[in-house]
């Protein structure tokens, strides 16, 4: 019978204009929540290579659970907004089960953003605008990939893409139908800051039926 021995894994530094450690306070926090998660994303612009990448977490109608990395594209009173394919995995796990949650990770700053709530496909109108800020080749990947279906080769996507592009020849290609965005409509949200001796800043702001939010403190 093998035997294992446990190690004693070499700490990781934190990387970038590391060691911030700056507190958190539920105090001195504004009382809205995007007001800080503005001035949190301002700094991360400044700080990180792609500060819009997060884990997007979503679960089927069992409640089975899947994550994975999109983009933020934009963030506004309404909520917090990506956009993808609707016949992807998470198009249909939210389509069964509208309810998502989402994090960004910041580590040069040392800081963290949760959110969860419900979600909801954002106007036609509003997808169509963002499809067409899109570079001509992702718009031809968009209209071309069955996005989570199994394919037979990387050759079958080439070839419709191709096939695409002579259509945009004459034209710019628009959104299709099974493409466009959600909207994550936050209930709570809860920013982390990285503190010594791993005693970290855990705030927590909770909707509340009026629109106000609840701050409080979670212990790390």
């Amino acid at each position: 019978m093998p035997c294992f021995r446990s190690r004693v894994l070499t700490p990781i530094e934190p990387a970038g204009p590391a060691r911030i450690l700056s507190p958190l306070s539920e105090t001195s926090v504004p009382a809205d929540p995007l007001e800080l998660f503005r001035a949190w994303f301002a700094r991360a612009r400044e700080a990180v290579e792609e500060p819009e990448a997060m884990t997007l977490a979503t679960a089927d109608a069992a409640g089975r659970p899947s994550a994975r990395m999109v983009l933020l594209r934009g963030v506004d009173a309404r909520g917090f907004a990506f956009f993808t394919s609707y016949e992807s995995r998470k198009g249909q796990e939210l389509d069964a089960n509208p309810r998502a949650a989402l994090v960004l990770y910041w580590r040069p700053l040392q800081r963290q953003v949760r959110i969860e709530g419900t979600v909801a496909r954002v106007p036609a109108a509003e997808s169509d605008a963002y499809f067409d800020t899109r570079p001509e080749g992702s718009r031809l990947s968009a209209a071309a990939s069955p996005q989570s279906t199994v394919i037979a080769s990387r050759d079958v996507l080439e070839q419709r893409v191709r096939e695409l592009a002579k259509v945009a020849a004459h034209g710019p290609i628009a959104r299709p139908p099974h493409w466009g965005g959600y909207r994550v409509h936050p209930e709570t949200i809860e920013f982390w800051q990285m503190r010594a001796d791993r005693l970290h800043d855990r705030v927590r702001y909770r909707s509340l039926p009026d629109g106000g939010w609840v701050i409080e403190r979670l212990a790390p």
